[in-house]
């Protein structure tokens, strides 16, 4: 099942004995799990009907005994198995109670980081006998689009700028996001179109800064914006490694050539070529114009030169600012 086909059964009390939440992304598994331990019991049931247990402190017959207990004065028994990845070498034993579930339980495991061997009979009963929920990691592409559908949710719109600057700052970890995103709109009114001024003054990222501008300023050839950029980055190493950077350029440079090779110049299908909001085709159309598909090739080769530099191959003693401005100056020459 999908996060949000469990979670809307969940809200419509639509209970089941098992659920099997793994994956690498941890959080639609907490998210779900967190549902299950705030809601389904109140305050007075959960004193007697409600445990908690971690993986690396128990085992599965002590969690089956947990899961076969009846609800005292309430219509549910929940148990939620957190850390549940640490009993690997000791799921098959849930084999006879996923026969035979306490109905009146709610059993919750939080597999977390990992998925089951989708080769073994007791991954194939549980997806069949559980709710079985695999959580996959999100791509970077993807995650703009996961803050537009986060806000939407929540009653806000967000710019294409400000989503790109959350995203290229905090990278693809979905709970961290949301915590951000939490702080962001505490102090904006809904129905908001949050920009990337507001981003700047709640979450800290500068807007005038980062990769959006840098890959902006390339693109147009503006070498003075470009070199205050990197000069900037240089600066403020910790804040812009250049590992983060060079991989942003390849992904600006694949993507101006991924323009050159697409036939239909239609801002719609240039837009679905490259997987970005049509916002950005303009800026991409201005690039393809400054690099044309020889130059964006040796660019990619730079790139590629400077990746290993950074990691010490044919590199004695430039830092890493240094790398980076030598990197973008090939890039602008």
């Amino acid at each position: 099942m999908k996060h949000n086909d469990i979670l809307k059964d969940l809200k419509n009390k639509v209970y089941h004995p098992i659920y099997f939440l793994s994956g690498e992304e941890p959080f639609y598994i907490d998210l779900i799990s967190n549902f299950i331990e705030k809601n389904v019991l109140d305050e007075a049931e959960k004193e007697f009907n409600q445990q908690i247990i971690y993986g690396k402190d128990t085992d599965i017959s002590t969690v089956i005994g947990a899961a076969k207990r009846y609800p005292m004065m309430a219509n549910h028994n929940v148990v939620i198995v957190k850390e549940a990845q640490h009993l690997v070498k000791q799921i098959d034993q849930l084999d006879s109670y996923l026969d035979n579930p306490t109905k009146s339980t709610i059993l919750v495991f939080c597999y977390k980081y990992k998925t089951l061997d989708g080769r073994k009979g007791i991954t194939k009963k549980l997806s069949k006998k559980s709710v079985f929920f695999e959580s996959k990691p999100i791509y970077e592409n993807q995650v703009p689009d996961w803050i537009n559908s986060y806000l939407k949710e929540k009653n806000y719109t967000i710019n294409p700028k400000a989503s790109f600057l959350i995203a290229e700052f905090l990278g693809t970890d979905l709970s961290k996001i949301a915590n951000e995103l939490e702080k962001l709109t505490i102090n904006i009114p809904e129905g908001t179109e949050i920009n990337a001024e507001m981003v700047e003054k709640n979450i800290g990222i500068s807007k005038d800064f980062n990769m959006f501008e840098l890959n902006k300023a390339i693109g147009s050839k503006d070498i003075l914006k470009a070199n205050k950029i990197i000069n900037h980055f240089a600066k403020n190493e910790k804040e812009h490694p250049i590992q983060a950077t060079i991989a942003v350029l390849y992904m600006f440079f694949t993507a101006i050539l991924k323009y050159h090779y697409t036939k239909d110049k239609n801002p719609r299908n240039i837009a679905a070529a490259l997987k970005v909001s049509p916002f950005f085709v303009k800026e991409y159309q201005l690039a393809a114009q400054n690099y044309n598909i020889r130059k964006a090739v040796k660019i990619i080769e730079y790139i590629r030169e400077y990746d290993l530099k950074s990691k010490g191959v044919n590199n004695v003693s430039s830092s890493s600012g240094e790398l980076t401005k030598e990197l973008v100056f090939k890039i602008l020459h």
